[in-house]
């Protein structure tokens, strides 16, 4: 029998690690080639980690809620035949040579150490289960027994993350800063530290229901806190006339479906328009990092898609502004389409350097979107309106029936100023009432 090392594997450019979140998989079941094991999750995406090989699960080397970097052996599988595995270490000669003494005296007290050091240290309590990473970090960083069964768990079952660990820590070094600092400053008078603000309790009684955040809820929260606490967040509105691009959408999307095999929608026609705004304003196409500002090269569109448990995920459309708009429509749909049954790619949904939100799905006529850190402008597109309006002509002002809209565009103030956030969203809005009405596709 050969043993074959199932590793996590790599998931893009910037993704250097995972969180094991469920082993569909347990020790002694068999494992087909291209089945499922694992599942694992980066940032707001869930992936599944199939196996290699055909065999049996003989080890599972990391626990749920363990966090896995890039190219680590995951777990053990056995498979069929003699031989050594390619991926895993070559086993000792068949020559037989014995360690010294003194060797295998030093191991056995390492080993002894170890013991002792696990038995004193961190261990399971009846009702909390506590994964090698979070006992390590409790080590690390000096938390007792007692303190670390005290920490309230994000994890699934209530059970404590490395997040919750990194979290407690962080709060307990500003709790013990806090009085010392006092002491030295003011050495003759004692006083209180001031008490920790407590977030209001809230009631719950036994007609409510409680309901568990998702991990990808708890997430999605974090950063939209996160992202108003970054950036100081402003809004500029603009009413668009899409009356041409209504039009002209309803006279060739028959055509392009039986031609492409895919409905032409109204968002590759928004995307288009962006990118082309991008391309005149870039300084909107940027990012912040401490005091400097990063000038991207690429355009890369994210596209806020809602999921059917109702959160929202935005992959991301590389390169937009070099597709014309039968590339931008499949790209669209294929990330819309993969996005609500869970099959995107870690780095499908990273590397954005702008984002664009579809509020009108909802039946909003505009909103004002948080941004996606660590970019500095986001558009919500509203929905698209049959409303009276002035049209000017060479004859003069009459009231007629035009589809109108507004984008709603928010921008980080702290490097975009009002007239730059303002143009841009004008620009935007230009390029769809110039829309031409005889344009091919």
């Amino acid at each position: 029998m050969a043993k074959f090392e199932l590793k996590l594997p790599k998931m893009g450019e910037s993704v250097a690690e995972a969180t094991v979140t469920n082993w569909l998989k347990e020790v002694g079941d068999t494992i087909e080639s291209d089945e499922a094991v694992l599942e694992i999750a980066t940032d707001k995406v869930d992936s599944e980690v199939p196996s290699e090989v055909d065999g049996v699960l003989v080890e599972k080397l990391f626990d749920t809620d363990d966090v896995v970097q890039v190219g680590q052996t995951i777990a053990i599988i056995e498979t069929e035949g003699d031989g050594e595995d390619d991926n895993s270490a070559p086993e000792s000669s068949a020559v037989d040579t014995k360690p010294e003494p003194e060797m295998v005296q030093a191991v056995e007290e390492k080993v002894e150490t170890a013991k002792q050091s696990t038995q004193a240290g961190i261990e399971n309590s009846d009702d909390r289960f506590y994964s090698p990473l979070v006992k390590n970090i409790a080590k690390e960083e000096g938390v007792s027994q007692s303190e670390l069964d005290s920490i309230s768990g994000t994890g699934k079952d209530g059970r404590v993350t490395k997040n919750d660990m990194l979290a407690y820590v962080e709060n307990r070094g500003q709790q013990q800063a806090q009085p010392t600092q006092a002491t030295a400053q003011q050495p003759a008078v004692s006083k209180p530290a001031p008490a920790p603000k407590q977030k209001p309790a809230v009631s719950v009684n036994g007609e409510d229901e409680v309901i568990e955040m998702t991990r990808m809820g708890k997430m999605i929260s974090k950063h939209m806190v996160d992202s108003v606490q970054t950036s100081a967040h402003v809004q500029s509105f603009v009413e668009c006339d899409v009356t041409k691009v209504w039009n002209w959408r309803n006279k060739v999307k028959g055509d392009f479906a039986k031609r492409e095999g895919e409905k032409l929608t109204f968002t590759p026609i928004f995307m288009e328009a962006v990118a082309k705004a991008l391309k005149d304003y870039p300084l909107m196409n940027i990012a912040v990092d401490g005091d400097k500002i990063i000038k991207r090269k690429n355009v890369n569109l994210g596209m806020a898609a809602a999921l059917p448990d109702g959160n929202l995920i935005v992959p991301v459309i590389k390169n937009a502004d070099q597709l014309n708009l039968v590339g931008m429509s499949k790209a669209v749909n294929d990330l819309a389409n993969r996005a609500r049954q869970n099959k995107l790619k870690p780095d499908e949904i990273q590397g954005g350097t702008y984002t664009v939100t579809n509020v009108g799905t909802f039946g909003s006529i505009m909103g004002t979107p948080i941004i996606n850190q660590p970019q500095v402008g986001i558009l919500a597109l509203g929905a698209i309106r049959k409303v009276p309006a002035v049209i000017e002509t060479p004859d003069g002002d009459f009231i007629g029936i035009r589809y109108k809209m507004f984008l709603s565009h928010s921008y980080d103030h702290r490097v975009v100023n009002g007239a730059l956030g303002g143009q841009f969203v004008k620009a935007v809005a230009d390029y769809l009432e110039a829309w031409n009405v005889n344009r091919e596709v």
